[in-house]
Protein backbone atom coordinates (compact mmCIF):
# COMPACT_ATOMS: atom_id res chain seq x y z
CA UNK A 1 0.00 0.00 0.00
CA UNK A 2 1.46 3.35 -1.05
CA UNK A 3 0.74 6.01 1.57
CA UNK A 4 0.87 9.79 1.74
CA UNK A 5 1.96 11.07 5.15
CA UNK A 6 1.72 14.51 6.68
CA UNK A 7 2.14 15.71 10.26
CA UNK A 8 -0.94 16.44 12.30
CA UNK A 9 -1.84 19.93 13.46
CA UNK A 10 0.65 19.90 16.35
CA UNK A 11 3.05 17.22 15.07
CA UNK A 12 2.57 15.56 18.44
CA UNK A 13 1.14 12.49 20.13
CA UNK A 14 -1.84 14.67 21.04
CA UNK A 15 -2.92 14.84 17.40
CA UNK A 16 -4.50 11.46 18.13
CA UNK A 17 -8.01 12.29 19.31
CA UNK A 18 -8.50 11.49 22.99
CA UNK A 19 -4.86 11.82 24.08
CA UNK A 20 -3.35 14.56 26.25
CA UNK A 21 0.20 14.94 27.60
CA UNK A 22 1.37 16.72 30.74
CA UNK A 23 4.81 17.43 32.18
CA UNK A 24 6.14 18.29 35.61
CA UNK A 25 9.74 18.71 36.66
CA UNK A 26 12.29 20.27 38.93
CA UNK A 27 15.36 21.81 37.29
CA UNK A 28 17.27 21.77 40.57
CA UNK A 29 16.56 18.06 40.77
CA UNK A 30 17.39 17.63 37.08
CA UNK A 31 14.48 15.26 36.63
CA UNK A 32 10.76 15.07 36.02
CA UNK A 33 7.73 13.10 34.94
CA UNK A 34 5.39 12.97 31.96
CA UNK A 35 1.79 11.74 32.02
CA UNK A 36 0.05 10.48 28.88
CA UNK A 37 -3.64 10.72 29.75
CA UNK A 38 -6.46 9.17 27.75
CA UNK A 39 -9.80 10.94 27.84
CA UNK A 40 -11.45 7.50 27.93
CA UNK A 41 -9.80 4.16 28.74
CA UNK A 42 -7.67 3.06 25.78
CA UNK A 43 -6.77 -0.38 24.45
CA UNK A 44 -3.05 -0.84 25.14
CA UNK A 45 -0.08 -3.17 25.07
CA UNK A 46 3.71 -2.93 25.28
CA UNK A 47 7.00 -4.24 23.92
CA UNK A 48 10.14 -4.22 26.08
CA UNK A 49 13.48 -4.69 24.29
CA UNK A 50 16.26 -3.25 26.42
CA UNK A 51 18.22 -5.42 28.79
CA UNK A 52 17.73 -3.18 31.81
CA UNK A 53 14.09 -2.03 31.95
CA UNK A 54 12.35 -0.36 34.85
CA UNK A 55 8.61 -0.79 34.45
CA UNK A 56 5.29 -1.02 36.24
CA UNK A 57 2.13 -2.92 35.20
CA UNK A 58 3.62 -4.13 31.91
CA UNK A 59 2.57 -7.73 32.59
CA UNK A 60 -1.02 -6.50 32.64
CA UNK A 61 -0.57 -5.27 29.06
CA UNK A 62 0.16 -8.70 27.61
CA UNK A 63 -2.61 -9.73 25.20
CA UNK A 64 -3.77 -12.69 27.32
CA UNK A 65 -4.33 -10.58 30.46
CA UNK A 66 -7.88 -9.68 31.46
CA UNK A 67 -7.79 -5.88 31.62
CA UNK A 68 -7.74 -4.47 28.08
CA UNK A 69 -7.81 -0.71 28.62
CA UNK A 70 -5.70 1.75 30.54
CA UNK A 71 -6.32 5.28 31.81
CA UNK A 72 -2.82 6.74 31.44
CA UNK A 73 0.89 6.01 31.05
CA UNK A 74 3.54 7.43 33.39
CA UNK A 75 7.08 8.14 32.16
CA UNK A 76 9.67 9.46 34.59
CA UNK A 77 13.30 9.95 35.45
CA UNK A 78 14.70 8.83 38.77
CA UNK A 79 15.53 5.22 37.94
CA UNK A 80 13.44 2.86 40.10
CA UNK A 81 12.57 5.75 42.43
CA UNK A 82 10.67 7.26 39.51
CA UNK A 83 8.19 4.39 39.41
CA UNK A 84 6.40 6.34 42.15
CA UNK A 85 5.26 8.75 39.42
CA UNK A 86 2.56 6.29 38.39
CA UNK A 87 1.10 6.45 41.92
CA UNK A 88 0.75 10.20 41.52
CA UNK A 89 -0.95 9.79 38.15
CA UNK A 90 -3.29 7.24 39.74
CA UNK A 91 -4.11 9.65 42.56
CA UNK A 92 -5.01 12.45 40.17
CA UNK A 93 -7.22 10.17 38.11
CA UNK A 94 -8.89 8.74 41.22
CA UNK A 95 -9.75 12.29 42.28
CA UNK A 96 -11.56 12.56 38.94
CA UNK A 97 -13.49 9.33 39.51
CA UNK A 98 -11.53 7.45 36.85
CA UNK A 99 -10.55 3.79 36.99
CA UNK A 100 -11.35 0.15 36.38
CA UNK A 101 -14.55 -0.81 38.16
CA UNK A 102 -14.36 -3.52 40.81
CA UNK A 103 -17.72 -3.40 42.53
CA UNK A 104 -18.07 0.12 43.86
CA UNK A 105 -14.30 0.71 43.77
CA UNK A 106 -12.44 2.40 40.93
CA UNK A 107 -8.78 1.57 40.27
CA UNK A 108 -7.01 3.75 37.67
CA UNK A 109 -4.85 1.58 35.42
CA UNK A 110 -1.52 3.34 34.88
CA UNK A 111 1.44 1.41 33.48
CA UNK A 112 4.76 3.21 33.62
CA UNK A 113 8.45 3.14 32.89
CA UNK A 114 11.51 5.03 34.06
CA UNK A 115 14.91 6.17 32.84
CA UNK A 116 18.15 6.66 34.78
CA UNK A 117 19.10 10.29 35.44
CA UNK A 118 20.46 10.08 38.99
CA UNK A 119 24.00 11.19 38.08
CA UNK A 120 23.34 14.12 35.76
CA UNK A 121 24.43 16.79 38.24
CA UNK A 122 21.02 17.49 39.78
CA UNK A 123 20.41 17.55 43.52
CA UNK A 124 18.96 14.17 44.45
CA UNK A 125 18.99 14.89 48.20
CA UNK A 126 15.23 14.45 48.51
CA UNK A 127 15.18 12.90 51.96
CA UNK A 128 13.19 9.80 52.89
CA UNK A 129 10.80 9.77 49.93
CA UNK A 130 11.53 10.77 46.34
CA UNK A 131 9.38 13.49 44.73
CA UNK A 132 8.09 11.48 41.80
CA UNK A 133 4.64 10.77 43.19
CA UNK A 134 3.96 14.50 43.40
CA UNK A 135 5.53 15.07 39.98
CA UNK A 136 3.25 12.42 38.49
CA UNK A 137 0.21 14.04 40.07
CA UNK A 138 1.21 17.49 38.79
CA UNK A 139 1.93 16.15 35.30
CA UNK A 140 -1.55 14.63 35.14
CA UNK A 141 -3.22 17.89 36.14
CA UNK A 142 -1.11 19.69 33.51
CA UNK A 143 -2.15 17.33 30.70
CA UNK A 144 -3.01 19.27 27.55
CA UNK A 145 -3.10 18.98 23.79
CA UNK A 146 -0.23 21.48 23.53
CA UNK A 147 2.54 19.93 25.63
CA UNK A 148 6.11 21.17 25.20
CA UNK A 149 9.13 19.34 23.80
CA UNK A 150 12.80 19.15 24.79
CA UNK A 151 14.05 19.46 28.35
CA UNK A 152 10.68 18.88 29.98
CA UNK A 153 9.02 16.17 32.04
CA UNK A 154 10.67 12.76 31.76
CA UNK A 155 13.16 14.29 29.32
CA UNK A 156 14.65 16.82 31.75
CA UNK A 157 17.52 14.62 32.87
CA UNK A 158 17.89 12.61 29.69
CA UNK A 159 21.22 12.28 27.86
CA UNK A 160 22.55 10.41 24.86
CA UNK A 161 26.06 9.28 24.01
CA UNK A 162 26.95 12.59 22.36
CA UNK A 163 24.28 15.23 23.05
CA UNK A 164 21.66 16.24 25.61
CA UNK A 165 18.58 14.05 25.26
CA UNK A 166 15.04 15.20 25.72
CA UNK A 167 11.33 14.65 25.19
CA UNK A 168 10.17 14.49 21.58
CA UNK A 169 6.85 13.98 19.81
CA UNK A 170 5.66 13.58 16.23
CA UNK A 171 2.54 12.56 14.35
CA UNK A 172 1.49 11.21 10.97
CA UNK A 173 -1.89 11.45 9.28
CA UNK A 174 -2.55 8.53 6.91
CA UNK A 175 -5.10 10.03 4.55
CA UNK A 176 -5.65 6.74 2.70
CA UNK A 177 -6.88 5.10 5.92
CA UNK A 178 -8.33 8.15 7.59
CA UNK A 179 -6.32 7.53 10.76
CA UNK A 180 -3.66 9.34 12.75
CA UNK A 181 -0.59 7.90 14.46
CA UNK A 182 1.33 9.78 17.15
CA UNK A 183 4.54 9.09 19.05
CA UNK A 184 6.38 10.35 22.12
CA UNK A 185 9.90 9.51 23.31
CA UNK A 186 12.05 10.40 26.29
CA UNK A 187 15.52 9.90 24.81
CA UNK A 188 18.16 8.78 27.32
CA UNK A 189 19.97 6.34 25.06
CA UNK A 190 23.31 4.63 25.35
CA UNK A 191 23.62 5.37 21.64
CA UNK A 192 23.64 8.53 19.58
CA UNK A 193 20.84 10.20 17.61
CA UNK A 194 23.32 11.92 15.28
CA UNK A 195 26.02 10.56 13.00
CA UNK A 196 29.52 11.00 14.37
CA UNK A 197 30.52 14.57 15.20
CA UNK A 198 28.11 16.08 12.69
CA UNK A 199 24.62 17.56 13.09
CA UNK A 200 22.74 15.13 10.83
CA UNK A 201 20.29 12.78 12.50
CA UNK A 202 20.15 9.06 11.82
CA UNK A 203 16.39 9.56 11.45
CA UNK A 204 16.85 12.14 8.66
CA UNK A 205 15.46 9.93 5.84
CA UNK A 206 12.10 9.99 7.61
CA UNK A 207 11.97 13.72 8.42
CA UNK A 208 8.93 15.63 7.22
CA UNK A 209 9.77 19.22 6.35
CA UNK A 210 12.41 20.68 8.65
CA UNK A 211 11.02 19.36 11.95
CA UNK A 212 14.54 18.62 13.21
CA UNK A 213 16.62 20.96 11.12
CA UNK A 214 16.06 19.76 7.56
CA UNK A 215 19.75 18.94 7.15
CA UNK A 216 19.25 15.72 5.21
CA UNK A 217 20.93 12.38 5.72
CA UNK A 218 24.60 11.92 6.59
CA UNK A 219 26.34 11.03 3.32
CA UNK A 220 28.59 7.98 3.61
CA UNK A 221 29.05 8.33 7.36
CA UNK A 222 32.44 7.45 8.74
CA UNK A 223 32.36 3.91 10.17
CA UNK A 224 33.52 5.42 13.45
CA UNK A 225 30.05 6.97 13.73
CA UNK A 226 28.62 3.47 14.08
CA UNK A 227 30.39 3.22 17.43
CA UNK A 228 29.77 6.45 19.39
CA UNK A 229 31.75 7.08 22.53
CA UNK A 230 30.02 5.31 25.39
CA UNK A 231 28.44 7.16 28.27
CA UNK A 232 30.71 7.22 31.32
CA UNK A 233 28.31 5.20 33.46
CA UNK A 234 27.15 1.77 32.31
CA UNK A 235 23.48 1.13 32.90
CA UNK A 236 22.52 4.82 32.92
CA UNK A 237 20.42 4.56 29.78
CA UNK A 238 16.93 3.95 28.40
CA UNK A 239 14.61 5.39 25.79
CA UNK A 240 10.98 5.45 26.88
CA UNK A 241 8.37 5.67 24.14
CA UNK A 242 4.70 5.37 23.36
CA UNK A 243 2.73 5.35 20.14
CA UNK A 244 -1.00 5.84 19.79
CA UNK A 245 -3.56 5.74 17.04
CA UNK A 246 -7.24 6.55 16.67
CA UNK A 247 -7.66 3.36 14.61
CA UNK A 248 -9.73 0.80 16.51
CA UNK A 249 -7.40 -2.05 17.47
CA UNK A 250 -7.67 -5.15 19.63
CA UNK A 251 -5.22 -5.67 22.46
CA UNK A 252 -3.30 -8.24 20.39
CA UNK A 253 -3.11 -5.75 17.52
CA UNK A 254 -1.85 -3.07 19.91
CA UNK A 255 0.89 -5.48 20.95
CA UNK A 256 1.93 -5.88 17.30
CA UNK A 257 1.85 -2.10 16.91
CA UNK A 258 4.31 -1.78 19.80
CA UNK A 259 6.56 -4.46 18.27
CA UNK A 260 6.63 -2.72 14.88
CA UNK A 261 7.12 0.71 16.45
CA UNK A 262 10.33 -0.47 18.14
CA UNK A 263 11.93 -0.30 14.68
CA UNK A 264 11.64 3.46 14.99
CA UNK A 265 14.18 3.41 17.80
CA UNK A 266 16.54 1.35 15.63
CA UNK A 267 16.20 3.90 12.81
CA UNK A 268 16.94 6.85 15.08
CA UNK A 269 19.57 5.62 17.57
CA UNK A 270 22.92 3.87 17.12
CA UNK A 271 23.22 1.49 18.92
CA UNK A 272 19.88 0.60 20.54
CA UNK A 273 18.24 -2.25 22.51
CA UNK A 274 21.53 -3.02 24.26
CA UNK A 275 21.97 -4.90 27.56
CA UNK A 276 22.59 -1.47 29.10
CA UNK A 277 19.34 0.13 27.88
CA UNK A 278 15.81 -0.32 29.22
CA UNK A 279 14.03 0.52 25.99
CA UNK A 280 10.26 0.17 26.09
CA UNK A 281 7.45 1.11 23.69
CA UNK A 282 3.84 1.32 24.81
CA UNK A 283 1.09 1.27 22.18
CA UNK A 284 -2.49 2.46 22.57
CA UNK A 285 -5.67 2.76 20.54
CA UNK A 286 -8.38 5.31 21.28
CA UNK A 287 -10.75 3.33 19.03
CA UNK A 288 -12.19 6.38 17.26
CA UNK A 289 -11.85 5.14 13.65
CA UNK A 290 -12.97 1.73 12.38
CA UNK A 291 -10.59 -0.02 10.00
CA UNK A 292 -12.24 -0.85 6.69
CA UNK A 293 -11.02 -3.00 3.80
CA UNK A 294 -8.17 -5.49 4.19
CA UNK A 295 -7.47 -5.39 7.93
CA UNK A 296 -4.05 -7.04 7.88
CA UNK A 297 -2.80 -4.71 5.17
CA UNK A 298 -4.07 -1.72 7.12
CA UNK A 299 -2.48 -2.94 10.37
CA UNK A 300 0.86 -3.45 8.62
CA UNK A 301 0.67 0.09 7.27
CA UNK A 302 -0.21 1.59 10.65
CA UNK A 303 2.67 -0.27 12.32
CA UNK A 304 5.12 0.86 9.65
CA UNK A 305 3.99 4.46 10.02
CA UNK A 306 4.28 4.16 13.81
CA UNK A 307 7.95 3.18 13.43
CA UNK A 308 8.63 6.13 11.11
CA UNK A 309 6.81 8.51 13.43
CA UNK A 310 8.68 7.28 16.50
CA UNK A 311 12.02 7.76 14.72
CA UNK A 312 11.04 11.37 14.08
CA UNK A 313 9.97 11.85 17.71
CA UNK A 314 13.36 10.64 18.92
CA UNK A 315 15.19 13.11 16.68
CA UNK A 316 12.91 15.95 17.76
CA UNK A 317 13.57 15.17 21.42
CA UNK A 318 17.30 15.70 20.90
CA UNK A 319 16.82 18.63 18.49
CA UNK A 320 14.59 20.54 20.93
CA UNK A 321 16.59 19.83 24.11
CA UNK A 322 18.32 22.56 26.09
CA UNK A 323 21.23 21.97 28.49
CA UNK A 324 20.77 21.58 32.22
CA UNK A 325 22.07 24.43 34.43
CA UNK A 326 24.83 22.36 36.01
CA UNK A 327 28.62 22.43 35.70
CA UNK A 328 29.83 20.12 32.94
CA UNK A 329 26.26 19.67 31.67
CA UNK A 330 26.05 17.84 28.35
CA UNK A 331 25.85 20.10 25.30
CA UNK A 332 22.59 20.35 23.41
CA UNK A 333 22.17 19.98 19.64
CA UNK A 334 21.29 23.67 19.29
CA UNK A 335 24.18 24.69 21.51
CA UNK A 336 26.66 22.77 19.39
CA UNK A 337 25.24 23.17 15.90
CA UNK A 338 22.51 25.83 16.04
Amino acid sequence: MRLTLRPGLRNALTDVAGVRVGHAGDMRLGSGATAIVFDAPAIASVDVRGGGPGTRETDLLLPERTVERIDAIALAGGSAFGLDAAAGVMAALAEQGRGFAVGSARVPIVPGAILFDLLNGGAKDWGRYPPYRELGHAATLAATADAALGTVGAGIGARTATLKGGLGMASSVIDELGVTVGAIAAVNALGSATAGDGPQFWAAPFEIGDEFGGLGSPLRPDPDSWFPEAKPMAGANTTLAAVATDAALTKAEARMLAVMAQDGLARALVPVHTPLDGDVVFAASTERIAITGDRLTALAAIGHVAALTLARAVARGVFEATPLPFPDAQASWRGRFG
